[in-house]
């Protein structure tokens, strides 16, 4: 399990794998977006746990936060 950090820093390099948005940062997509899977249903697993919580900080105008770690630090697998 990751600690809370570690986890805000997966979410920020998180890139969406399929669909219209393909290759994009979560934070990158229109938050209609995450308002029509929040009506369908999100995905099961960590793909859906992620877009959820991508939902709430767009609801709540939190992207600046995610962006600025987006800046401040690299993606795990990044060097």
């Amino acid at each position: 399990m990751k600690n809370p950090q570690e986890h805000l820093i997966e979410l920020a390099h998180y890139k969406m794998p399929f669909g219209k948005y393909k290759g994009q940062y979560l934070v990158d997509i229109p938050e209609a977006y995450y308002v029509w899977f929040r009506q369908k249903g999100f995905p099961e697993g960590k793909l859906g746990r992620l877009l959820t919580e991508m939902h709430e900080i767009k609801v709540n105008g939190l992207e600046p936060i995610i962006r600025k770690v987006q800046r401040e630090y690299f993606k795990p697998n990044d060097s």
